[in-house]
């Protein structure tokens, strides 16, 4: 089923045109109505899509310089909404809505959740949080507007959501995926059964996750698992989902225009080739967006999708770029390590990545929970079984096969690993002395 078929299958034609329009619009806007853009595009003259490669970049920076208003183009009395970053990398990221805004929001949604499966009279229980972060009213507004019975559970007290899912039988859950499987395994460990629950479909992002986790996910549940992608800057969650082909994640290219560029030259890059997403906003009033680098590693899928859709695709999440850890020379990303600890099926999804910068060379530790069979085969957790020696040769082996990188791979007891209630922490970096 396809939400909005005119927008969601336009002939490539169309939909270019659509997109040059809008963006010509944006610029006008922003330049009319933002000191900051005034500066930086009040001389663009854009011909053709590809000329926005010209144009300057944004970046969070941006947003922080300019705390909190400085880079809308409406006065605040014109907001209906406004939602912010943690900022724990310093002040937090300010954006707002107005009401058309908002409506925009919730159409995005409603295409993305619909492609994963969502309909009218599903059930669906929200596990992502509240608040300023943008996850659950995204998905709130976007299962109200399919006609979805929502249940705004938010995140955190895991004994709620036991109940709730045991007791309302949900169709779909959403939420990030490292707290939805801590769910299922909260669950496993007082005596339930997350298969037994009845969920058809499970709505996850706001994290990087991999393929390994989705089979974990799908395994604890029974049911199918789509990633949908969205940032606070842009709109929030909505900005592109898996559709039920699951191959590559459907941009609302008619709202948000995708470039992926070479994040040490700007250059952008060609379908295919890996490197940053930059998106530009299209119809945005409160807070257009024009050339921002998400940060996030991906690349363009040009190839038809099964679905019939027509709107550009995006390879799922890599990571962020700034994410990306350099060990001895070698650049990696968290969901590399992942990927290759989720192959042995004796380990658990639950991992962080322990950075020690206090050498000349940094040195970098995986701790990893063993899984349940694998402990019930060794009688519990003893570090020194010959089992869980033989597990963790095996995994490093792989590791070192993966990344070219000889990593101190250790396996820790059941719940070393704290569980998070909103983005997992896979990164730990100790500094140097």
């Amino acid at each position: 089923m396809i939400w909005n078929p005119a927008a969601e299958t336009a002939p490539p034609a169309t939909r270019a045109a659509h997109q040059l329009a809008r963006v010509r619009e944006t610029l006008a806007w922003a330049v009319e109505r933002v000191p900051f853009h005034r500066a930086r595009l009040s001389a663009v003259r854009l011909e053709h899509l590809a000329d926005l490669a010209a144009l300057p970049f944004m970046r969070k920076s941006d947003l922080r310089e300019h705390y909190p208003f400085g880079l809308f183009a409406v006065p605040p009395a014109e907001l209906v909404r406004v939602h912010a970053s943690s900022g724990t990398k310093g002040k937090p990221t300010v954006v707002g809505y107005t009401a058309e805004d908002l409506e925009v929001w919730r159409e995005v949604m409603a295409r993305v959740m619909t492609a994963a499966g969502a309909r009218r009279g599903d059930m669906l229980h929200v596990a992502f949080g509240y608040g300023l972060f943008t996850g659950g009213l995204g998905f709130h507004d976007g299962g109200e507007r399919i006609g979805m019975t929502v249940v705004p559970v938010s995140s955190g007290n895991t004994a709620r959501h036991h109940l709730l899912l045991q007791d309302f039988r949900p169709a779909a859950i959403c939420g990030t995926p490292s707290f939805v499987l801590h769910i299922a395994e909260s669950l496993r460990e007082q005596g339930g059964d997350p298969r037994a629950l009845g969920l058809r479909y499970g709505l996850f992002g706001a994290e990087p996750w991999t393929e390994g986790l989705r089979a974990a996910l799908e395994d604890a549940f029974g049911c199918r698992a789509y990633d949908i992608y969205g940032l606070s800057e842009i709109v929030g969650p909505g900005v592109a989902g898996e559709c039920e082909a699951r191959a590559g994640l459907h941009v609302c290219d008619d709202h948000f225009l995708p470039e992926v560029i070479d994040p040490a030259t700007g250059a952008v890059l060609p379908p295919g080739q890996e490197g940053e997403l930059v998106l530009t906003t299209l119809t945005k009033r409160a807070i257009p967006m024009v050339r921002y680098r998400t940060g996030d590693v991906t690349a363009l899928l040009p190839e038809p999708c099964a679905c019939g859709r027509t709107s550009v695709r995006i390879a799922r999440i890599k990571g962020r770029s700034d994410d990306m850890l350099v060990i001895k020379g070698v650049n990696l990303y968290p969901s590399e390590v992942e990927a290759t600890l989720l192959a042995e099926a004796d380990l658990q999804p639950h991992y962080v990545l322990i950075v020690d910068r206090s050498t000349t060379l940094a040195r970098l530790e995986v701790q990893v929970e063993p899984g349940p069979a694998l402990l019930a085969r060794c009688g519990g957790f003893h570090a020194e079984h010959p089992a869980l020696a033989e597990v963790r040769r095996r995994a490093a082996d792989r590791l070192r096969a993966a990344t070219g990188l000889s990593i101190e791979l250790t396996l820790v007891a059941p719940h070393t690993i704290p569980r998070s209630e909103g983005k997992a922490v896979r990164v730990i970096e100790q500094p140097r002395a």
